[in-house]
């Protein structure tokens, strides 16, 4: 379980934000971790490491800038998934309810009177084999996204590849940015199950858990629409608070312990731990699993960016975390 809100602007206002993101990874305690940092392998790019062993070098979620754009690769978890057959990819442009049959779709994660025309095209996938230990560690889908910047590795083409190959990995939702400087930010949802593509537009608030995006959890939706007063309060404000307490009330959200509970989505896909999943800031403690790491990632209009990561140092969630704040100027 994961989840991860973020805002895009690739052309903001002086004093104003390309990208402001909000992440809590989900995982067992035990699972080895590097925590984030600047990767000795590329240093252009930031955040944590899988050390896993037969998972090492892939991540949950990094950030990269080289050449004048940034890029940003996020890993999600699909809870409860079936393994499908003879599935179909579906390339959706601009929406969350991805509809085969019509260009015209509502957007369910941004405010309900915006519409947003869309282009669809379907076509053969490769069959999704059942998840084991033989399918390929998801992370490293993140790590050659943003570790690469030629052609081959833009948003569109590694996308594309990755969706037509995605059987050899368990279920997942990919999330992928590119913000450059000449033309829009390319922000785009990649899925195995069914395997789909989704193309979305900067300059909106958006939020993605593990589940398919057209049946967001409930505290997705809760945590969208508080991410979204969070920032919209920062920008609107006379005079604009300090930076601090925007990243302290981003990390607030991280933090929320409320169970938003009945969710009829998440107890279909998790009948036995939907409750305790329920909430943004997850702690099964008996289970040696929860919100083991909360991120923040700013990066403004003048591309300096700042990553801040509170993790924890021990298998108990009551016990010491540790706290790393990065700061890059980029470019």
């Amino acid at each position: 379980m994961c989840v991860i809100f973020f805002y895009v602007n690739s052309s903001p206002q002086n004093g104003g934000y390309k990208l402001i993101l909000a992440s809590n990874r989900d995982e067992f305690y035990a699972r080895d971790t590097r925590p984030a940092g600047t990767w000795i392998s590329n240093e252009y790019v930031y955040g944590g490491i899988d050390l896993e062993p037969g998972r090492e070098g892939g991540t949950w979620l990094a950030v990269s800038g080289k050449n004048g754009t940034f890029k940003v690769g996020a890993l999600l978890n699909l809870t409860g998934e079936p393994k499908t057959r003879n599935s179909l990819v579906t390339n959706c442009y601009g929406a969350h309810n991805c509809n085969t049959t019509s260009t015209l779709t509502n957007v369910t994660t941004i405010p309900s009177t915006t519409i947003i025309t869309t282009t669809t095209k379907t076509y053969s996938s490769p069959t999704l084999h059942n998840n084991n230990n033989s399918l390929l560690g998801r992370g490293m889908i993140v790590t050659d996204y943003v570790s690469n910047f030629n052609e081959d590795f833009n948003n569109s083409n590694y996308n594309c590849r990755l969706v037509e190959d995605c059987s050899k990995y368990n279920a997942f939702n990919f999330v992928s940015l590119e913000i450059g400087s000449s033309s829009s930010a390319a922000i785009t949802l990649c899925s195995n199950v069914p395997a789909s593509l989704i193309h979305y537009p900067e300059e909106k608030y958006y939020g993605f858990g593990n589940s398919l995006p057209s049946v967001p959890f409930e505290k997705v939706r809760f945590g969208r629409d508080r991410f979204q007063a969070i920032v919209q309060n920062y920008f609107n404000s006379d005079k604009p608070s300090d930076e601090n307490v925007l990243i302290k009330q981003l990390m607030d959200l991280l933090k929320c312990k409320q169970r938003f509970w009945p969710d009829a989505e998440l107890m279909r896909r998790a009948p036995n731990w939907g409750e305790h999943l329920s909430a943004i800031n997850v702690a099964i403690p008996n289970e040696g699993y929860g919100s083991r790491t909360h991120t923040v990632i700013l990066i403004d209009a003048n591309n300096r960016m700042q990553f801040i990561e509170e993790t924890m140092l021990s298998e108990d969630p009551t016990g010491e975390w540790s706290c790393t704040h990065l700061n890059k100027q980029f470019f």
